[in-house]
């Protein structure tokens, strides 16, 4: 029995139809939050045994977790959120109910396998080259620059501009908001308890996942959803900065197939692995695709110069290690994901 944590969610509920195709036996473990679900998904699977409950519920993890010999965790409060006000609830259900997840298994001799759902985010701002300094890291971008419309980072030694350059899974970790954080916190968690039980950890590192279910209309959803969702509206969609961040845009069915084979593979893979299609694009030119693709008519996007200081200019990965090691490589087309998360119903949150 596969435990499957966020289960119903966007990304959980494309792991467990791929689980319950692969023949596995899967349980759903998800406590519906209210800013990700306002009624119950229709897309919940049949096949999967589905258990409402919160990760930060001893009593309720432990009776999830009868029966189980691999745990998929894909709960998590996503996003920039709002403001400061949400970092208790970040905390809460990304930090202590992963906690509480790792200790009920401590407590009930788990010893089989683990898989996190981590981010891009853990790497900050990516990774640069200076023309003069060659590869650097580079400091959080002020909001003085920002408000100048200077969006992209300076080397710290020279001030030149940096080109972007592929993070692989030995980067630095350098979160920059208050999920980066919860995020980094969740891998260090879960790799401590692993080097304490010997229980393998597999942290898939997903970057900026798009398809169909994404929820529509909520601060808490990815650029691709806020976007998808203005022109489901009939608005245009607003580009931040001046549209040209760099980002890696992946299909959720590749993150799932993903998530299956560290799951399934023969023998278990351990460590961080970035899920990424290995092709990076600018969020303006998602913005323009996913414009084309929703029929005459669409508004076209608006750069808007607008910006968050929480967000980061550009971070795009390798997709090296996750192949050669856990033997996965994306295959969904871009222009195809896009004309399918155009015309896809959303889901609402």
């Amino acid at each position: 029995m596969i435990l499957v944590t966020g289960g119903a969610g966007f990304i959980g509920s494309h792991i467990v139809d791929a689980l319950v195709e692969a023949r596995q036996a899967v349980r759903v473990f998800d406590c519906m939050l209210p800013v990700a679900h306002q009624r119950r998904p229709e897309h919940l699977n049949p096949e999967a045994e589905v258990l409402d409950g919160d990760l930060t519920d001893p009593a309720t993890v432990r009776r999830a977790l009868r029966g189980v010999d691999a745990v998929c965790h894909q709960a998590a409060m996503v996003g920039l959120g709002q403001n400061m006000l949400d970092i208790p609830d970040y905390v809460l259900h990304n930090g202590m109910g992963t906690a509480v997840l790792l200790r009920e298994l401590a407590a009930a001799g788990f010893g089989g396998r683990f898989v996190l759902a981590s981010s891009m985010v853990v790497y900050g701002e990516g990774a640069y080259r200076c023309p003069r300094h060659g590869q650097i890291g580079a400091t959080p971008r002020t909001l003085e620059r920002l408000s100048r419309g200077l969006f992209e980072p300076c080397c710290p030694r020279c001030e030149l501009e940096l080109d972007p350059v592929a993070v692989d899974e030995s980067f630095p970790l350098d979160p920059r908001s208050v999920y980066a954080a919860t995020k980094v916190h969740q891998e260090h968690l879960c790799f401590a308890f692993s080097r304490e039980t010997a229980v393998p950890v597999t942290a898939l590192r997903y970057h900026n996942v798009y398809g169909p279910r994404m929820p529509r209309d909520t601060p808490y959803a990815g650029v691709a959803a806020l976007f998808a969702s203005a022109l489901a509206g009939g608005r245009a969609p607003r580009v931040f900065e001046d549209g040209r961040q760099r980002r890696d845009f992946v299909h959720v069915r590749d993150v799932a197939r993903a998530n299956v084979l560290a799951l399934t593979n023969e023998s278990p893979v351990i460590g961080a692995f970035n899920i990424a299609s290995g092709h990076p694009r600018s969020v303006g030119e998602m913005a323009m695709a996913l414009a084309g693709s929703t029929g005459a008519g669409a508004p076209a996007p608006v750069v808007t110069g607008e910006f968050r200081l929480g967000d980061v200019r550009h971070v795009f990965a390798s997709a090296d290690r996750a192949e050669r090691v856990l033997g996965f490589r994306a295959s969904e087309d871009f222009d195809a994901g896009m004309s399918e998360l155009a015309t896809a119903p959303m889901r609402v949150a």
